[in-house]
């Protein structure tokens, strides 16, 4: 099922995936950003409801850290008229000794089946700038924070200053900034497809059988 509809914005070009639960396009500056969307014909792997935002958040930073990442933000946010889970992630880039990715998403969860539309985009030539800018500006100790979502959190990549929205008008082509800048764009092009709008909602996690 093509869940979402309007998803192809202009100067992107389409990718062939292989598979057809996966449509994608990439950006034609060069960026290497890659836009895609993904249908999943299972219930959600979320692990609340979308009106339980402190079990919703928590979890995540702590899921993103055990994969060796660092989530920046979530919230609940509508995507074509319905409620959909907005997430800006970062995750080391594979296979090189410095450098990040930055993932943003939206998932569009309903009872038996979820959309995710995601766009990542990669640094690339010289990397950390930003974050050496922005240390020098508010310094070290203001730098690096505990996660407000979990404070408690280890391991991934650490929380800091740099990855806050204010600086994106100060580094308006890094990859952090074009992310959060796509998917405004995407939210505004976005509609949903009636049929998979019909679907019955998600309204959270189905408990486990204990006998299983």
């Amino acid at each position: 099922m093509r869940a979402l509809l309007g998803v192809e914005l202009p100067g992107y070009q389409r990718l062939d995936t292989g598979d057809e639960n996966v449509d994608a396009w990439t950006d034609g500056n060069g960026n290497g950003d890659v836009v895609s969307l993904h249908y999943f014909a299972l219930p959600p792997d979320l692990p609340a409801a979308l009106d339980d935002g402190p079990t919703l958040r928590t979890t995540l930073t702590h899921w993103t850290a055990q994969a060796g990442g660092g989530l920046i933000e979530a919230s609940v946010k509508k995507l074509g008229g319905l409620p959909a889970l907005r997430q800006i992630l970062k995750l080391p880039l594979p296979q090189q000794p410095s450098g990040q990715v930055f993932i943003g998403s939206f998932t569009v969860p309903r009872r038996d089946c979820s959309t995710v539309l995601k766009i990542q985009a990669p640094e690339r030539g010289m990397t950390g700038m930003r974050e050496a800018v922005v240390m020098a500006k508010v310094g070290p100790e203001a730098y690096f924070r505990s996660h407000p979502y979990a404070p408690d959190v280890q391991g991934g990549l650490p929380f800091h200053a740099a990855d806050h929205a204010r600086w994106d008008e100060e580094f308006p082509e890094h990859p952090l900034t074009r992310v959060r800048r796509t998917l405004e764009a995407l939210a505004e092009a976005v509609t949903v497809e009636p049929s998979f709008a019909a679907q019955p909602p998600f309204a959270g996690p189905v408990p486990r059988d204990p006998r299983l």
